[in-house]
């Protein structure tokens, strides 16, 4: 019994005597925590002359960045304006009667090439044809009776007031004549000028009425070439320009500029343009997809890979370039042409090193480290076609 009551005691001691070493806060120093301690300068101590605190430090500065640069030639392009179109005759007209009737002649076929003033349909006018007829010959009476009176009046043996009255009977017989023929004339349909049949939808003894559409003549030679050319684009071609005119089956054909609207379509905001085609055969029909290229005024610039076109700060579409002081520069480029194998850009200095490699990892100003692109680089970008150009 004493013996277990030491031994309860001695260890309520010991747990005494550890709950004070740890209240004094003294296993603080131990390890690391101490070493930081002791190499810690007194707060109250000045620091030694000439030392520099710890976060002071700068750290190393970044190599400049290493990008590929080139120099491409430059040549005088012309700009290209290319615009979607389609073919349509010259003059186009649908022919109509002027009267009602039943078709008595009906000589023209659908494809049939006629002059101006050809017959193209007439209507039943067996009525009107009589009064032309009974016209004519009293026209020739009236005439005859004039010579007679004026004979007579010659000779003094018919007076003035008769000789009158023979003149305005011939008078009044010719405007008969010219009434009959008129009224017959509405009969008939004639061509107005020259061109092709395109369409009768009537045929030979079939009635129409009054405006009935009885055929569709079209004028082929020239041919037009119609599209919308962009507010953009309008300043650059004038009348007379020369363009080439691609057909959706790659016939490639010339015309002339001929017309340019100058009044804007209030939904696309372009105006319209056609190009006359000589078309003496009528091999280009009318309504055929075209495209049109037309060439403005030669420009000094050069052909770059799509991949270089970036957009500066400020949202402009451009190109970087390092200038003399290896230094990064944005220059705003003029779209002159978008060709299969690059861009043709205008508004670049002529000695610019423009960046083909790393343009989207630098921004103007930087600071760089430019070599020259090497010909694995310059193929990549713009292929074995115009490689060699660079």
């Amino acid at each position: 019994m004493p013996k277990f009551r030491f031994h309860k005691l001695a260890a309520i001691a010991v747990l005494i005597g550890f709950a004070a070493w740890v209240g004094t806060g003294a296993f603080s120093s131990v390890g690391s925590a101490a070493d930081s301690k002791a190499k810690a300068p007194d707060a109250g101590q000045p620091a030694p002359a000439g030392a520099k605190p710890a976060t002071a430090e700068a750290e190393p500065k970044a190599a400049p960045r290493t990008i590929a640069v080139v120099t491409p030639p430059r040549k005088t392009y012309a700009r290209a304006i290319r615009i979607s179109g389609l073919t349509e005759a010259d003059k186009r007209a649908v022919l109509a009667t002027r009267v009602g009737g039943v078709i008595d002649k009906l000589p023209v076929k659908q494809g049939q090439h006629v002059k101006m003033g050809d017959l193209v349909l007439m209507l039943a006018a067996e009525e009107k044809i009589s009064n032309v007829d009974n016209a004519r010959q009293l026209l020739a009476q009236r005439k005859a009776e004039l010579d007679a009176a004026e004979r007579l009046a010659k000779t003094g043996n018919l007076p003035k007031l008769q000789l009158d009255t023979a003149r305005s009977n011939l008078t009044s017989a010719q405007s008969m004549l010219e009434t009959a023929q008129a009224e017959l004339d509405r009969n008939e349909v004639k061509a107005p000028f020259d061109g092709v049949i395109d369409r009768v939808p009537v045929e030979l003894g079939s009635s129409v009425m009054q405006g009935g559409e009885v055929a569709t003549i079209l004028a082929l030679d020239p041919v037009i070439a119609r599209g919308e050319v962009s507010e953009r684009d309008l300043r650059y071609i004038k009348i007379g320009d020369e363009a080439n005119v691609r057909l959706v089956n790659d016939q490639v054909v010339k015309g002339t500029v001929r017309y340019i609207s100058r009044d804007a379509s209030s939904q696309t905001r372009t105006f319209r343009v056609e190009v006359a085609i000589a078309n003496p055969d009528g091999a280009i029909p009318a309504g055929m997809t075209a495209e049109i290229a037309l060439s403005a005024q030669p420009t000094d610039a050069v052909m770059l890979p799509r991949s270089v076109v970036t957009l500066g700060d400020k949202g402009d579409l451009g190109i970087r370039a390092v200038d003399k002081g290896d230094k990064v520069v944005f220059f705003p480029i003029d779209l002159v042409d978008d060709t299969p194998t690059g861009l043709v850009l205008g508004g670049i200095p002529a000695d610019a090193r423009i960046i083909v490699a790393g343009q989207e990892l630098v921004k103007e100003g930087d600071t760089v480290k430019p070599v020259e692109a090497d010909q694995a680089t310059i193929q990549k970008l713009l292929g074995e076609a115009t490689a060699g150009a660079l």
